[in-house]
């Protein structure tokens, strides 16, 4: 069967006042149809860019990265993407932001009301769709993103860090609540983090990457029965593959930090 994503032998090498800088050298990646993927890695090692080669908004500069089994030319409108700050418009109520991607697309919103506001209930916000940014927690505020990311029904989701700049309560919410779209939509995720215990809890499979130019050290399966709930944040097995992936960490070079 065709992967959802597929990335094959991808480098990426940007130009900076110090010279030539590989991000990524030879990074091979699949998602499949349905499948969650969680990438972890040291702060540099090229994360964010790989989840910009998939999404079309970065060129690599060699490799292959298909979806569905054709070749990334530019952003695609069967991609989502959730960026680690929601980027609302603030002069749009919550209705207004989660419609943005059918404006962008240039279709009638009156023809998606319907599914916006169903989104918006999906994510606990209902009440809250004449609302404007600024009158949100910052909980609220990525649930607005998560509900624009799943917009236009996307068959794959691309989410950078989403819940990073949320305190520890709100993102094991938000967590929760990510699982819960996730399983009802079907769709495929790729998730990057810096938190083994989300990847964990989150993920089927979890793609760990070396520190930069950031290329696959592993790929680890999470074999966890769902849905996940607090319980099997205390159980052994989750404790025991969290503590595997700490082991490709134990040692970060000076000045980088540990994933949690």
């Amino acid at each position: 069967m065709t992967p959802r994503l597929s990335i094959e032998n991808l480098s990426v090498t940007y130009a900076s006042a110090r010279g030539r800088l590989t991000a990524v050298r030879d990074l091979n990646l699949q998602v499949a149809d349905g499948e969650f993927v969680a990438v972890l890695g040291p702060s540099g090692c090229g994360k964010s860019t790989l989840l910009n080669i998939a999404s079309g908004l970065l060129k690599p500069s060699s490799g292959k990265v298909q979806i569905q089994g054709q070749p990334v030319a530019g952003p695609r409108r069967d991609v989502g993407i959730v960026f680690q700050q929601p980027t609302l418009l603030p002069w749009k109520t919550v209705l207004q932001n989660v419609l943005v991607p059918v404006e962008a697309m240039g279709l009638r919103v009156e023809d998606h009301m319907d599914r916006a506001r169903a989104l918006i209930r999906l994510v606990r916000l209902e009440g809250f769709e004449g609302h404007y940014p600024n009158e949100l927690s910052g909980g609220m505020q990525q649930r607005v993103g998560i509900a624009r990311g799943f917009m236009h029904d996307p068959q794959l989701l691309l989410m950078d860090e989403p819940f990073a700049a949320l305190d520890a309560m709100t993102r094991e919410h938000m967590s929760d609540e990510l699982q819960d779209m996730w399983r009802q939509s079907g769709k495929s995720v790729l998730f990057i983090t810096h938190s083994i215990p989300e990847a964990v809890y989150l993920a089927d499979r979890v793609v760990v990457l070396s520190e930069r130019p950031g290329t696959v050290v592993d790929v680890i399966d999470v074999p966890l029965p769902r849905p996940r709930t607090i319980a099997t944040l205390g159980s052994a097995e989750f404790n025991a593959i969290c503590n595997r992936l700490r082991l490709f960490f134990r040692t970060p070079a000076p000045g980088k930090g540990e994933p949690e």
